[in-house]
C-alpha cells in the first residue's frame, strides 16, 4: 500500500535535508498517516482507514459520508 491518505490524497512531499555547514540532501517529508476505525453510520459497522492528522480533526466536523464523498470513495469496499 501506498503512504497516502485515502480520504484527502496527502503523500510525501521532496525537501531538503540541511545541515550545518549548508549542505543539502534530498529527502521525503511523509505525511502523518494513522489507521483509524471510523463508524460509518448510514453503514451501521466499523470501517478501518488510512488518515492524515488532518483529516481525523476535518472528519468530526464534516462526517465520514462527506468526505468520502470528497474524495469518491465507496465505503463498501472497506
Amino acid at each position: 500500500m501506498s503512504r497516502r491518505c485515502e480520504l484527502t490524497g496527502k503523500k510525501a512531499n521532496n525537501a531538503f535535508a540541511v545541515s550545518h555547514s549548508h549542505r543539502r540532501t534530498k529527502r521525503l517529508q511523509h505525511a502523518n498517516l494513522q489507521v483509524k476505525r471510523v463508524w460509518w453510520e448510514s453503514g451501521n459497522r466499523w470501517v478501518k482507514l488510512k488518515l492524515c492528522t488532518k483529516a481525523i480533526k476535518s472528519l468530526e466536523t464534516k462526517g465520514l459520508e462527506a468526505m468520502a464523498k470528497e474524495a469518491g470513495i465507496n465505503l463498501n469496499h472497506y
